[in-house]
């Protein structure tokens, strides 16, 4: 409500003045500036910079972010994992930096001896990248300096974008499938910026004076168009380390990025991911039964349970989630993310540490 207040027409002007500021100031990393209606525009408006192709912005990704994981890698490995347990051998990470995934996730999830893994990136971060594959001796890496060269070459079974899409100019998630030789089985997409409004054009403060045009998409549009070329959305889930918020702006802001799964499949088996929980049965309804079973796609065994627990024996339903206090449920992503967010609503309604979450092997 503040910002709202804040955008209003005897302030705005004020905030226009002072985000821009913010913007373009050192402590400026990570945040967005304005609407644009194309890349052009916004690059007109920025200062000259080389954008992602400067070292000195992905020196922290040989250490840091090639070590640890983030709460959003959690989906992204769930879904590896079972790619690689269905025979997928060959990945195309399209913006891996120098290979951050591969070596974040090699520890926890088992992947295929003969596995190739293929990334695309700026010319310097390529440089960057093939000296630790040699350093670290992992030989499964590749490196490409240009998007044009592995679509054409690389036959993938899984196309990884992980908070790249949205900075590619002429790229969007049809045209990106369209240009390669191979068409993936799957998609595996991270940290995209999705909203219910209509798609536009905004600007990035990347840090180290690096400055970026940014596309944020029209969620529907978004999902209609990667369908249309015959894949079923198979999960969704919210990306909470990401956020957007614009100055003078406040119906464009985006309170989290989104992750998004997808599977090559029969066009008549089309569905889009239901919002009950994964693992429970429900009665057949009116509703229900005119449609697909729920969740008839999650047929995978999932080694842990979890759930919401609390220290009374009999708790009644928290309000606004459908999660069932002390119930057992299976560990799945989806699963996860919906006792988190039933958590945090307990905690605002019967106090702090009232609930918490429990694992156990099932």
């Amino acid at each position: 409500m503040i910002r709202d207040f804040l955008a209003g027409p005897l302030t705005r002007p004020a905030l226009m003045h002072w985000g821009r500021k913010h913007f373009f100031s050192a402590r400026g990393t990570g945040l967005h500036f304005g609407v644009f209606d194309s890349f052009a525009s916004a690059r007109r408006w920025l200062p000259v910079s080389s954008e992602f192709n400067t070292d000195a912005l992905h020196r922290e990704h040989v250490e840091a972010r090639t070590r640890r994981v983030f709460a959003c890698d959690y989906p992204v490995m769930w879904w590896l994992s079972t790619a690689f347990r269905d025979g997928a051998q060959s990945i195309l990470d399209i913006g891996g930096s120098v290979g951050v995934h591969y070596y974040r996730y090699l520890p926890f999830i088992d992947m295929p001896e003969t596995m190739s893994w293929n990334v695309v990136e700026v010319p310097s971060v390529v440089a960057m990248g093939r000296t630790l594959a040699a350093v670290r001796k992992a030989a499964a890496l590749e490196f490409f300096p240009n998007l044009n060269e592995s679509l054409s070459r690389v036959r993938a079974d899984l196309l990884m974008c992980t908070g790249t899409l949205q900075y590619l100019e002429d790229v969007g998630p049809a045209s990106l499938i369209e240009r390669m030789a191979h068409e993936p089985s799957r998609l595996l997409l991270n940290n995209l910026p999705l909203f219910d409004g209509d798609g536009f054009i905004t600007t990035q403060n990347l840090g180290k004076g690096c400055f970026a045009p940014m596309r944020v998409y029209n969620r529907n549009a978004f999902i209609d168009a990667v369908e249309a070329q015959g894949y079923v959305l198979k999960d969704e889930w919210s990306v909470h380390e990401r956020a957007l918020y614009l100055p003078g702006f406040p119906e464009r802001s985006i309170p989290h990025f989104t992750g998004l799964y997808f599977c090559k499949e029969d066009r008549r088996t089309r569905h889009r991911v239901s919002n009950e929980l994964h693992g429970v049965t429900k009665p057949p309804t009116e509703s229900t039964s005119k449609s697909r079973p729920v969740q008839d796609h999650w047929s995978f065994r999932v080694p842990y349970e979890i759930r919401l627990a609390s220290g009374d024996d009999v708790v009644k339903p928290i309000p606004g989630t459908i999660v069932p206090p002390n119930v057992w449920l299976p560990d799945t992503p989806q699963n996860r993310r919906k006792l988190l967010e039933a958590l945090a609503l307990a905690s605002d309604r019967f106090g702090h540490a009232t609930f918490w979450i429990e694992e156990r092997r099932a």
